[in-house]
């Protein structure tokens, strides 16, 4: 498809068989939907991808037994969730993959961004980190999709 790029994926490595909570990245070509970015901390990303600035209210419902599964939700939301304003620098950019959501399968995995290196270039819960310059390139650039492979 595209030339290899140096990435941290999730501590469970690469599955072809996700399921919520198995910390596992996975494989398949997944396109890029949309861009979300903390302005009060970065500029906002050149790209041609729908882009919005985060606010604390952002979240994305991870329960796989509620309606929202896997969705962009706003604070606060009665279902388990994951806020999108973080104190640490991951989702300084964060572009939402179009990973289980058309449709949404309860229970598939949620939540699978491309963002920003976790410190210490720690592995991620199951989404794909790449280092900024890398990442505004590759949006820039125009990037559509990308594709995780499973190991050989």
């Amino acid at each position: 498809m595209g030339a290899n790029m140096p990435a941290i994926i999730g501590a469970g490595g690469v599955k072809t068989c996700k399921i919520e909570g198995d910390c596992a990245t996975p494989a398949g070509i997944w396109p890029l939907r949309r861009v979300f970015y903390r302005a009060d901390r970065v500029a906002s990303p050149v790209c041609h991808l729908p882009m919005e600035p985060l606010c604390p209210h952002d979240g994305w419902c991870d329960d796989p037994t509620h309606p929202d599964y896997n969705r962009h939700v706003i604070l606060p939301h009665p279902a388990r969730h994951e806020r999108l304003w973080r104190d640490d620098h991951v989702y300084d950019i964060l572009v939402v993959l179009g990973y289980n959501d058309d449709p949404v399968q309860s229970g598939r995995g949620s939540a699978i961004f491309l963002h920003l290196p976790p410190r210490g270039g720690r592995p991620t819960e199951g989404c794909i980190a790449l280092a900024e310059p890398l990442l505004r390139h590759l949006l820039a650039a125009g990037l559509e999709a990308i594709e995780v492979r499973p190991p050989a």
